[in-house]
């Protein structure tokens, strides 16, 4: 396993009333500041692996950009000092209005929610996807993506996400923050365009509003998890005509919106 994503710590553990001494593995936290054109834009708390596509999604889901190639024109990480200098091809200047500089943390909190609902209007996408799955494959799709990952089997301490065809994972990306899980995955998708309107997400988090959004800026039409949804996140996605499917669990699961895709 990659020592970055990882370290071992000696832990002290109680099993069926006895004390045991042991080895335990646990994930990596990294703060990232990304300056973009100069300025610090955001601080995001991270799994250090896939940088570059974190970046390239998050400014893309935050309405920064559109298009990789057309709208950035240079990113430089620095990993031993914490930073990724972005320049793009407008000028752009982060806004200072509210505060000089906004802190992102892997937390399923509130932290996030200064990003959300001013940008989503223009960068969340009503799905125009005819793409349908039967509900074997629901299952089958999910069952991979928690057995592919080797950080989530060691340490239970990072979230999954995957863009896939009904049958396969084309790409998965693990973090200890949801949102940069499904940044790492739309900055592959926009690095290497692909087409992700027929394509599937899966994810391991809860569907709250704020991934439902962001699987609405990515562009996919079907979403499925293996926990549980919002009402709000399930009012956005019969708006913005997205399929979610939550609790996929063994061989159950459970449909909550738009279910014309999901066929047996």
């Amino acid at each position: 396993m990659d020592e970055q994503i990882t370290s071992t710590r000696k832990i002290i553990a109680f099993e069926k009333g006895e004390r045991i001494e042991k080895e335990d593995v646990i994930v990596t936290e990294f703060p990232l500041t990304i300056v973009l054109n100069g300025h610090e834009f955001a601080t995001m708390v991270c799994t250090p692996t896939y940088l570059n596509e974190m970046v390239i999604g998050f400014l893309a889901s935050e309405g920064v950009i559109r298009f990789y190639d057309r709208d950035i024109t240079s990113i430089t990480i620095d990993e031993n000092k914490g930073f990724a200098y972005v320049e793009t091809s407008s000028q752009i200047t982060p806004s200072i209005s509210n505060q000089t500089k906004r802190f992102i943390g892997s937390c399923c909190g509130k932290s996030r929610q200064s990003f959300y609902f001013q940008n989503d209007v223009k960068t969340a996408k009503t799905s125009m996807s005819k793409q349908t799955i039967t509900y074997q494959q629901c299952i089958q799709l999910m069952k991979e993506l928690q057995s592919s990952s080797r950080t989530f089997q060691a340490t239970g301490g990072v979230h999954n996400a995957a863009i896939c065809t009904p049958d396969t994972i084309i790409q998965a990306r693990t973090d200890i923050g949801r949102h940069n899980a499904l940044d790492k995955l739309y900055g592959h998708c926009l690095k290497h365009r692909i087409n992700v309107q027929d394509k599937i997400l899966v994810f391991s988090g809860r569907i709250s509003s704020e991934i439902l959004l962001k699987a609405a800026k990515i562009g996919v039409g079907i979403l499925l998890s293996k926990s549980a949804p919002t009402e709000l996140a399930l009012q956005a996605a019969e708006e913005l005509n997205i399929t979610t499917v939550g609790f996929i669990r063994g061989d159950r699961l459970n449909v909550y919106t738009h279910p014309d895709r999901i066929i047996l």
